[in-house]
């Protein structure tokens, strides 16, 4: 890899001003991408030839504090156990620096972490010009092939190459204050229409049927992908972005139509933690919302605290008045959501890429895997999901996640992410602005943003 082309990925990388999400989110596997038959590792610890690495030590970086400490000391334990001599070293970036950080520290092969989680949304941008090792053909069947969350091989994939993997995944659905519906005569929707009619009978004065906020761009294209619209498309050997497409019109339309007749919040909000807004106020003042839209970790910051007063009560045990369903598609049916999770990867600059290599085989191991799922991270590979549990909220998890779509897997994407374009798309379209021209009006910024220009 040159380091000039890594470079290109850092003057626009650097302009991120905040965060970017973890979230990222097409819905099947590129055309280019192989799909081997799965060979999901089945053993407690895969037994690997190890490299004569007496003295070495590796780097994984992981992202935030998603990886529960148990599962980095496993990984650490059972890396040194399965690679006589060698150490691995784990060490946590924050979100909002990991890719500053990884701009830097990538092209260096003196300072590279070997083993790098990364958004998925992010993923494409570094993918796109060589900064992680390619996952062979035969390492792609070993670590689990076509069980893999393909949205998630997908968004790691460019040129037909497979480059990052599937670290874990999250996803979307209403949560719902089941009291509120009943006492209005309202059932589940079975329908996207009917999901609005009713969030829209629900609002109140001071209550919103459907609370959300109007840049609130990574719920809201849910209503895109329902209508089978597009956020953009590869065309012609490069990325045009597609916000005028009918389809993705009508979702657009859709959506904002549900924000007028159903949310009380600004148009200029976004990343609002809706779990509270369902919950009693303060002395039994009744919610902010109906309902809310979130992921499913979301779980845990509904309903009374515990007895300590600093976490929820489990899910199981909370009152009746809180529930969940997926959101209903247009003619019924799961709707496709926005996906959340992250990728793994190899940095193309790794000094012990066998290591390495290692070090994915124990994450992709049955044992790994299914203690991902018993922390409420999605597994990588489907035939671990059952490790979540067989509660509803673990089985609309897993529905919604397997139906689920992520964003243009485009090298210009965490730089859109950066400049908080699609928060000033949704924010124009839930002011009330003409949405097939505001839609025409964003086409022509972002089709040269998705191409990294």
């Amino acid at each position: 890899m040159k380091r000039t082309r890594l470079a290109a990925v850092a003057a626009s990388a650097m302009t991120i001003a905040l965060a970017l999400s973890a979230c990222g989110n097409g819905d099947t596997a590129s055309p280019d991408t192989p799909a081997p038959e799965t060979t999901a590792p089945e053993a407690d610890a895969p037994e690997t030839e190890a490299p004569e690495v007496d003295g070495v030590t590796i780097t994984m970086w992981v992202a935030g504090a998603d990886t529960p400490q148990e599962l980095r000391d496993w990984l650490i334990e059972n890396f040194a156990a399965q690679n006589p001599g060698a150490t691995l070293v784990i060490e946590e970036q924050g979100w909002g620096d990991l890719v500053p950080q990884l701009t830097t520290a990538l092209p260096d092969p003196n300072n590279t972490p070997d083993v790098v989680e990364i958004g998925n949304t992010q993923a494409p941008t570094f993918t796109s010009v060589g900064a992680f090792r390619p996952i062979s053909d035969a390492l792609f069947q070993e670590l689990g092939g076509s069980a893999l969350l393909p949205s998630f091989v997908e968004a790691g994939t460019h040129d037909g190459q497979i480059y990052a993997l599937p670290y874990y995944f999250g996803s979307r659905y209403m949560f719902y204050r089941s009291d509120i519906w009943t006492e209005a005569g309202l059932s589940v929707p079975s329908t996207l229409g009917e999901f609005t009619e009713s969030a829209a009978a629900l609002r109140t004065g001071s209550m919103s049927g459907f609370a959300i906020g109007g840049q609130d761009w990574r719920n809201g294209i849910s209503w895109v992908f329902a209508h089978d619209g597009d956020l953009a498309r590869f065309e012609d050997g490069a990325w045009v972005s597609t916000l005028s497409d009918p389809n993705t019109v009508a979702g657009l339309t859709a959506w904002q139509e549900l924000f007028t007749s159903a949310s009380n919040l600004p148009a200029t909000d976004r990343d609002v933690a809706y779990w509270d807004f369902i919950n009693d106020g303060v002395d039994g003042e009744p919610p902010l919302a109906a309902t809310i839209m979130a992921p499913g970790w979301a779980r845990w910051s509904i309903g009374p605290l515990n007895e300590a007063g600093d976490g929820r009560e489990n899910m199981a045990d909370f009152p009746e008045m809180f529930d969940i369903f997926a959101l209903p598609g247009v003619n019924g049916g799961i709707a496709p959501v926005f996906a959340g999770g992250s990728n793994v990867a190899i940095s193309a600059q790794s000094q012990h890429p066998e290591l390495a290599e290692n070090l994915l085989r124990l994450i992709f191991s049955a044992d790994y895997q299914r203690m991902l799922g018993a922390n409420g991270l999605g597994p990588a590979n489907e035939n671990y999901a059952d490790s979540m549990g067989d509660d509803k909220f673990a089985r609309t998890m897993i529905e919604t996640a397997f139906a689920s779509r992520l964003t243009p897997a485009a090298p210009g994407w965490a730089a859109i992410e950066g400049a908080l374009v699609y928060e000033e798309l949704f924010q124009a379209i839930a002011e009330g602005g003409d949405v097939a021209a505001i839609a025409a009006e964003f086409d022509a910024r972002l089709t040269p943003m998705l191409n990294g220009n």
